[in-house]
This record gives C-alpha cells, structure tokens and sequence, in this order.
C-alpha cells in the first residue's frame, strides 16, 4: 500500500480512482484522503457551531476514523457507526495518517 499523503499541497496530477494525495507534513484535509484509510483527527477548522457539531457526533480532535466511500458525499467509519459528510466539510477536517 503506498504512504499516506504527505503534504497539504496537491499532487500535479490526480492518480488513477480519483484520490487526491497531499506531501509533508503528515497532514491533509479528509476530503483528500483515499478511500479504506484510517486516519486520527488533529484539528477541526469550521466555524465554531459546526465545530461543537461535529466534536457531538464523533469527529472530535484524536478521534481515529475509517474513511470507508469517497464520492461526491464522503462516508466514514466513526466509533462502529457510518456517518457522511460532505466533501466541503471534509475540507474542514485535518487529519493524520495512523502507523502501520
């Protein structure tokens, strides 16, 4: 399996299946990360009233996630349970890979 994205700078092209992959530092947003990977939340930049939301419904800072579908909506794997979200509000989520 290849590392995770590295960077929060996009690659020049997008690899076959459509998963966008970021460089250094070990961080990028959730709407870049390929679908199958497990990844821990480290910050939530939305405003502060979906911020509270989504730290209410599972998405909160150290929370390690399953990204499971990643389509026009992005499905996740959150505490046993699947949530979706957006793909704007998983631009709002940054996220790390876990170690393998």
């Amino acid at each position: 399996m290849k590392p995770f994205a590295q960077t929060t700078q996009l690659d020049d092209r997008i690899p076959p299946g459509g998963a966008l992959r970021c460089r250094k530092p070990f961080t990028c947003p959730l709407s870049r990360v390929k679908a199958g990977m497990a990844v821990r939340i480290r910050q939530l930049s939305a405003p502060p009233d979906v911020t509270q939301r989504l730290r209410e419904i599972g998405f909160g800072e150290q929370q390690v996630i399953r990204l499971l579908v990643r389509q026009s909506n992005l499905i996740c794997l959150v505490c046993n349970a699947r949530l979706a979200l957006s793909s704007r509000l998983a631009q709002m989520i940054i996220v790390e890979p876990l170690a393998v």
